[in-house]
């Protein structure tokens, strides 16, 4: 079922109204002896080359994203145990505080992200309320604990570092691979299938009857599937597509203190 479901991310209803219009324009051109051939060096030019680098540079954007991630979720770790493991007879109560503070972020940093970009201010400003909260704790219950001030400084050190990962995140979900290259391949992806036309009657003259249909499908099928690739990699946060960060926020503190 997985197989299948995976299947249907890359083929939708686009495809197959392009792939309706193709077959359409080939057999308009069979009836009325419209025949041409057109060199395939335009589909590899005007298509193949600008969403493959589109999709390399959605691929990236990913790759980099789950590296700031896995910062962020190293970094959260590190400061849990410092208020665990660095005091000699750390209180409870602080020590369960700092868990409540790192649920409390890393759901926002989730909500954050999988929401509209129109919501971002208001997401941004409960992220850093927590990044707040977490400095706070480091300026009072751990120095008020007993902490010297070099392994307070120290401790301050990974929250800065996170916050940094976390600004490398919210710029990659903020801006995308480039919006006039996505929308040239877009455009051509839908027009050359069709366009292609006389193409596919030409070369049905050497094929089987029924044959000469499957060549404009198949066509379509490649490009369409391809942009969507590109799509579901174009945004690793919102959830869509089969490659996306999941944030397992309750996974991750519940393994806290494992």
């Amino acid at each position: 079922m997985k197989i299948f479901r995976r299947f249907f991310t890359i083929i939708n209803w686009q495809t197959l109204v392009i792939a309706a219009l193709s077959v359409a324009s080939t057999a308009l051109c069979i009836r009325y002896k419209f025949e041409a051939e057109f060199p395939l060096t335009l589909v590899a030019t005007a298509v193949i080359f600008p969403i493959v680098f589109s999709i390399g540079g959605a691929y990236k954007r990913r790759e980099a994203a789950l590296k700031e991630y896995a910062a962020i979720k190293g970094y959260l770790r590190a400061i849990y145990l410092v208020s665990r493991d660095w005091l000699d007879k750390p209180k409870p109560e602080n020590v369960g505080k700092m868990k409540n503070i790192i649920h409390d972020l890393f759901t926002n940093v989730r909500t954050l992200f999988v929401s509209p970009i129109e919501d971002l201010p208001k997401n941004e400003e409960a992220v850093y309320t927590d990044f707040s909260k977490i400095s706070k704790y480091i300026k009072h219950e751990l120095r008020e604990e007993g902490l010297s001030s070099g392994e307070c400084s120290r401790t301050n050190q990974y929250l800065q570092k996170m916050m940094i990962s976390f600004e490398s995140m919210k710029h990659i979900y903020q801006y995308r691979t480039p919006k006039t290259l996505r929308a040239f391949s877009s455009f051509f992806i839908k027009i050359m299938p069709i366009v292609y036309g006389p193409y596919f009657a030409f070369k049905a003259e050497s094929m089987s009857w029924g044959l000469e249909y499957v060549i404009p499908v198949l066509l379509t099928m490649i490009l369409v599937s391809l942009e969507n690739i590109q799509e579901h990699l174009e945004n690793p946060f919102d959830q869509v597509g089969e490659d996306d960060i999941v944030f397992n926020v309750e996974k991750f503190v519940d393994n806290l203190n494992r």
